[in-house]
């Protein structure tokens, strides 16, 4: 890798951040709507506030979040704040910070999805195989329908059903929640255990929507790879079919899966 190479890719990198922090900053302000006064509109309707002094609140909101000031005043204090990685106050969560709110969440989004991404892969990987290798039980191709419909599937839909199954119905894992109430968290085996306990239900949402998605690819690339003159010579010298299997037309297969793999785990953290 040479240096002009590496220049050039941080270039781009560079030049991508500042479009979409542009992008997320000129989005809020094209809306037809102001977000603080939907958010105050909000409040009134759960009884949080009152309409008389409706105006003098939203000027006191935009003065905190600097919105009185001039377009451009704003786009520079927001680059600024982005390149320092301060992503301010949330008017969702106010007065939480940003920033605070994000790291919160981000441990638990890594753990689950980062877990259940690669459980999909292990189980699609080898089901894709399978399903494409002519010498593989029957009983296998069972599986491809029910697992392809699944895939169709959104995995947040998808929990619900589950939650609603396993959690209301049978009674068998938790609605909601990482951990127990009033369990405190701490490096100890009860307590992994019980993170664990309640990650089953989000996790197998997510794995039971991308298993098809992997199977199915493996399989194509499967069905290629078993043309290839390696595999056909193997055949000819008389190995053994797992061998065939194990060694020359899955091991060869992996290679573009890894790659799909590497850039399912670059979405990782936008599913928070």
């Amino acid at each position: 890798m040479s240096l002009d190479y590496l220049i050039r890719r941080i270039g781009v990198f560079l030049i991508v951040v500042w479009a979409g922090a542009t992008i997320n900053f000129f989005l809020p302000r094209l809306a037809p709507v102001n977000p603080i006064r939907e958010r105050l509109l909000q409040a009134v309707s759960f009884g949080g506030a009152g309409k008389t002094d409706m105006e003098a609140v939203v000027r006191t909101y935009e003065a905190r979040f600097g919105l009185d000031q001039p377009l451009w005043k704003q786009y520079l204090r927001y680059m600024g704040d982005v390149a320092r990685l301060d992503f301010g106050v949330s008017i969702a969560n106010f007065p939480s910070r940003a920033s605070d709110i994000i790291l919160r969440a981000l441990p638990w989004t890594l753990g689950l999805l980062t877990i259940a991404t690669l459980i999909a892969f292990a189980l699609g990987t080898l089901l894709g195989a399978l399903l494409a290798w002519p010498r593989s039980p029957a009983a296998l191709h069972y599986l491809s329908a029910p697992f392809l419909a699944l895939s169709a599937i959104p995995y947040y839909l998808l929990g619900l059903v589950l939650v609603f199954i396993l959690g209301f119905s049978l009674r068998a894992f938790p609605l909601g929640g990482g951990y127990t109430l009033g369990t405190l968290p701490g490096p100890s085996l009860s307590y992994a255990i019980d993170v664990i306990y309640h990650s089953i239900v989000p996790a197998l949402s997510i794995v039971l929507s991308s298993v098809g998605f992997w199977a199915l690819s493996m399989r194509g690339m499967m069905v290629t790879v078993q043309g290839e003159d390696y595999v056909n010579y193997a055949e000819a010298r008389g190995l053994k079919s797992r061998d065939i299997f194990l060694r020359y037309a899955l091991r060869n297969a992996l290679l573009p899966q890894t790659t799909a793999l590497a850039l399912a785990m670059g979405y990782v953290v936008s599913g928070a």
